[in-house]
């Protein structure tokens, strides 16, 4: 019978799928060719560039191969994300998965709006002489973008997964633009060979494992996001190639300019400073202008459609009373109050890299073992119809997956651990290990208590 007490599964017919290679392909650089992207390209430069440039490919390829993991269990089930971890960790035990991606999401949401306000109080000091935040009297410029920026993501969100559709293909044509226009302007004031020879003072200096950490956590943000999406593609390529190139794409080309752009600025004024990574302060030290201001907000708005449905699909599961409208509605205003947080803090670099250490803390073991129940205690077969019932495989006890909850938190705790051993925590991470002993101890203690799984038809 069927649990009322949770929130709705509806499974999308093949039938009903709408989404082409080029839409996903579009959805998945989009996401990513945007201003956080470009502020996490600026945060790693403090590794040089050599070091930030083939960490970030590395990580990409890693990660986003997990996406389109991710992506074809939406397409295999035609299931929103949280939805699906309810097979891993249980009707109730979804719930642990479902805030983490609430917060991770409206946080996110937070981080781009911020820097888009920025922007904002750029444009106000340029047309009305307010002065820029980080100024005297500057607050006023800044909270003024917030209000604009939640009433753009207000707008953007209004039709549903239409709209992010639309703003994608707007924001891919006019990020493009605006990486051409500053590649130009970069490479006209530093050349190539100064930038690849730069390395940040040693004070400052970030090392590779820490920028592991920093990009994985970035990148694993929208792997729980894949099924929201991957679920109206029409075929499997458009599941998983289509993520992985999109997400890679997007990833490598606009924190590749953040890389290059805040090492030039760096060159240009003989002084490195992480805190001025975000696109706003680069594009006005290298004198781009209010048009370029203007497209650092759209991007914004592109990234938060995606952010925002993904949020208000995970609040979903956790209710039935919200319908997706109403729950992305809410999450959106309370990312308003969210993005308000770094105010009160010295740097907005500060409160970055501590959200970005929790997303790999929290985020990285659920996403390893709901990866690891579908492709190998699962073997890729998931029943739709016990999603919401108490009679089913996935109620296990009082609709908890023990072994899920069990593995998450000891991996949760060996994350911390590993940050305290200098030897890991330098060099390859804490991120990446984590995972792996969350899904070693998941695959173990499903084999041992005889978990199976029924078949699908």
């Amino acid at each position: 019978m069927e649990d009322k007490s949770f929130g709705r599964v509806e499974s999308i017919p093949k039938a009903h799928r709408h989404q082409s290679y080029w839409d996903m392909f579009a959805t998945w650089v989009g996401a990513n060719a945007n201003n956080g992207t470009w502020y996490v390209g600026g945060v790693i430069a403090a590794c040089g560039f050599a070091t930030a440039s083939t960490t970030l490919i590395i990580v990409g390829v890693i990660t986003y191969f997990l996406l389109a993991l991710s992506g074809y269990m939406g397409y295999k089930t035609g299931l929103p994300a949280m939805a699906l971890t309810r097979a891993s960790f249980g009707l109730k035990g979804s719930f642990l998965p479902s805030v983490i991606n609430v917060v991770q999401f409206i946080g996110w949401a937070a981080v781009n709006t911020f820097i888009a306000a920025t922007s904002i109080s750029y444009i106000l000091h340029d047309v009305l002489g307010w002065p820029v935040y980080g100024k005297p009297g500057g607050l006023k410029g800044l909270i003024s973008g917030i209000v604009v920026m939640s009433i753009l993501h207000l707008l953007s969100i209004s039709m549903g997964e239409k709209s992010v559709r639309i703003i994608e293909r707007i924001g891919i044509v006019l990020v493009f633009i605006l990486v051409i226009w500053e590649s130009i302007v970069v490479f006209q004031n530093v050349s190539l060979s100064e930038i690849v020879s730069w390395h940040a003072p040693s004070a400052l200096k970030m090392s590779p494992g820490q920028a592991v950490d920093v990009l994985a956590a970035f990148n694993l943000a929208w792997v729980t996001a894949a099924s929201d999406f991957t679920r109206f593609s029409k075929k499997r390529s458009s599941s998983t190639w289509a993520p992985f190139f999109g997400a890679n794409l997007g990833l490598i080309w606009f924190a590749m300019i953040g890389i290059i752009s805040t090492i030039a600025t760096a060159i240009t004024l003989n002084h490195f400073d992480a805190n001025n990574s975000d696109p706003s302060t680069i594009a006005s030290k290298l004198g781009l202008g209010v048009l370029a201001m203007l497209v650092i907000i759209i991007t914004s708005t592109t990234a938060n459609a995606v952010n925002l449905m993904s949020a208000g699909s995970a609040l979903t599961n956790m209710t039935k009373r919200l319908s997706l409208t109403v729950s992305i509605v809410l999450v959106t205003l309370v990312a308003v109050f969210v993005t308000f947080i770094p105010i009160f803090y010295s740097t907005f670099l500060n409160v970055f890299t501590a959200f970005l250490d929790g997303i790999g803390m929290f985020l990285g073991p659920e996403i390893a073992i709901f990866l690891t129940d579908f492709y190998l205690v699962a073997k890729r077969k998931y029943r739709v119809d016990h999603f919401a019932s108490r009679t089913g495989q996935y109620w296990y006890t009082g609709g908890i997956n023990w072994i899920a909850i069990a593995s998450w938190l000891i991996a949760v705790l060996a994350y911390g651990y590993i940050k305290t051993v200098a030897v890991l925590a330098d060099s390859v991470g804490a991120t990446f290990i984590s995972m792996l002993i969350a899904a070693v101890i998941y695959w173990v203690g499903s084999r041992l208590t005889s978990r199976g799984q029924l078949q699908e038809d």
